[in-house]
C-alpha cells in the first residue's frame, strides 16, 4: 500500500491540476491526510460509495495522464542521471577539488529543481 501511495502522491503532484476540485479534494484527503473513505464521505456530504468511485476515478485519471504524457517516469529517469553522475564525479575525485565548485554549485542548483 506504502508504493501505491507514493506513487499516486507523485503523480497527483504532476498532474493534480487536472482533476475536478472534487478529486482533488477527495485524493488529499485519502492520501494525504490518511482519512477513511467514511470521513470523507461525512466531510462532503456524498456516499461513501460515492466517495470511493471518485478515489478509484482519479487514480484512474493518474495514470491515464502518465502514461501518455509520461512525466513521473522522464522525472525518475532525470533523477537516476542526475544522482549517477554525482556519484561518478564524486568517484574520480572532481567534486572534491576546490577548483570544481562551480560544478557543485550548479548540481546542487539542478538537483533542488527536482
Amino acid at each position: 500500500m506504502l508504493k501505491k501511495t507514493i506513487k499516486i502522491t507523485m503523480l497527483f503532484d504532476f498532474y493534480g491540476s487536472l482533476l475536478t476540485e472534487k478529486q482533488r479534494q477527495i485524493i488529499k484527503s485519502y492520501f494525504y491526510n490518511d482519512l477513511s473513505l467514511s470521513e470523507i464521505a461525512d466531510n462532503i456530504g456524498i456516499s461513501r460509495q460515492g466517495v470511493y468511485d471518485h478515489l478509484h476515478r482519479s487514480e484512474e485519471s493518474l495514470e491515464d495522464y502518465e502514461a501518455k504524457l509520461g512525466l513521473l517516469k522522464k522525472y525518475n529517469k532525470i533523477r537516476k542521471n542526475i544522482n549517477d553522475l554525482e556519484a561518478i564525479m564524486t568517484e574520480k575525485g572532481i567534486l572534491a577539488e576546490d577548483k570544481n565548485e562551480d560544478l557543485r554549485k550548479k548540481l546542487e542548483s539542478i538537483k533542488s529543481i527536482l
